[in-house]
């Protein structure tokens, strides 16, 4: 046996590694949540099936499944990013859990950063179901306008995050919960994923951020045209404000 075989090598692991079993971790506590699970896709599938396939609601024009399901893509986004993170956020500060990872090697940053990627690898699968849904039930996206489709999805995907996060960090758990809940349906009413909803022109896409994501899938993958530049504008500025804010405003407790 020689000198030094059983020597001590005391030290954290790579950050990479440390974010790589948080994301990890963040995914399997997120399955083991039947109710986040139901918010994400049972609510967004109900309104799928029930307003594409019936005459529930009046849409503009006559591809009904054309403005229905981009708007219920862009609503599971919010309904997993938003909701379902706020609500969870502040739970998991009011436990105390978050205050044990604030004394694990995982750094705040770390922290926002994992949670961002795992809501993004959820929406990535929600959305591709609702999408195969849709697709079975008459949609026929184009499949030439994906790559911006995808764009906009991860910038509304980071300003959801941020928001959750910036939430999660200022109010009470009970507190979160309800306003989560209830900014969730006045944004599913007022964008537009329903039925027709007032025109508000470019100032809409900064006011109502699931309005301006539902629009731009609609023009992508249901008409087959370009994202507005106000539309891009609109979620970047989201995105960055969100993230910062919440960067700056989180406590592990």
């Amino acid at each position: 046996m020689s000198t030094g075989t059983f020597t001590p090598a005391p030290g954290r692991a790579p950050m990479r590694a440390i974010l790589r079993r948080q994301i990890r971790m963040e995914l399997v506590l997120t399955a083991r949540r039947g109710e986040a699970v139901v918010l994400a896709m049972g609510v967004p599938l109900l309104v799928l099936l029930g307003v594409g396939l019936t005459k529930a609601t009046n849409v503009p024009g006559d591809d009904r499944l054309g403005y229905v399901v981009p708007g219920v893509l862009a609503l599971t986004v919010m309904s997993t990013a938003f909701t379902g993170q706020a609500i969870t956020t502040g739970y998991e500060r009011s436990y105390g859990v978050l205050k044990r990872l604030g004394a694990s090697p995982l750094t705040r940053p770390g922290l926002l950063f994992s949670k961002t990627a795992a809501v993004l690898c959820l929406v990535a699968l929600q959305v591709l179901a609702l999408a195969l849904v849709g697709v079975a039930a008459g949609w026929r996206p184009e499949l030439s306008r994906i790559l911006p489709a995808a764009g906009v999805t991860i910038l509304a995907t980071a300003a959801y995050c941020g928001l959750a996060l910036l939430l999660a960090s200022l109010l009470r758990p009970e507190t979160v919960t309800a306003l989560a809940t209830l900014i969730y349906v006045l944004m599913m009413a007022a964008g537009g994923i329903m039925f027709a909803a007032p025109d508000l022109g470019t100032a809409g896409y900064f006011l109502l951020p699931l309005a301006a994501h539902a629009e731009a899938l609609r023009d992508t993958l249901t008409g087959g045209t370009a994202v507005p530049g106000a539309v891009w504008l609109s979620l970047t500025l989201w995105a960055a404000a969100a993230l910062t804010a919440a960067a700056r405003a989180f406590r592990w407790e």
